[in-house]
């Protein structure tokens, strides 16, 4: 049986925070409320007139790949008997725009380096990256490949 869970998400914006812009120039920065959680300041990428010290979609949704994919990494890590010292990872997505203004992710390349316990595991630790891939979430949710460049290294 599916179990379901709702995510909430408000997203406020007002032209009142900068009155000189017209509305063919809007400001971009806006907030993101997630009850019980610090309010998010947002904005667009630098390159589509952001503000490049607040976070922007293309980050924040880099991030939940990256997060979900360590997190169900670690999972089946757990299921295998793989004890994870630490992991870390260098993620890339590219972002293609359309002449029109549309765009659509293409791709999204994980780089995680993990360091392990168990001498024994290492290439096990590296073939579950495929695994977690499989159990992520956000990976499940996205239309374009997410692939992986792993490396394990043992202590």
């Amino acid at each position: 049986m599916a179990f379901k869970h709702l995510f909430k998400a408000t997203a406020k914006w007002s032209s009142k925070q900068n009155p000189e812009l017209t509305s063919r120039f809007y400001s971009k920065s806006h907030t993101i409320s997630l009850e019980g959680k610090p309010i998010l300041e947002v904005s667009a990428a630098k390159a589509f007139k952001g503000d490049p010290s607040l976070y922007n979609p293309e980050d924040l949704l880099l991030s939940s790949l990256v997060s979900c994919h360590m997190m169900s990494y670690l999972y089946v890590c757990s299921q295998n008997g793989i004890e994870v010292l630490a992991y870390s990872d260098n993620a890339e997505a590219t972002l293609e725009v359309n002449p029109d203004g549309s765009g659509r992710f293409t791709e999204v390349r994980l780089n995680p380096k993990v360091t392990i316990a168990n001498s024994d595991k290492a290439e096990v630790a590296v073939a579950l990256h495929k695994k977690a891939n499989q159990l992520c979430f956000i990976a499940n949710s996205c239309n374009f490949p997410v692939v992986h460049h792993a490396s394990c290294e043992v202590i």
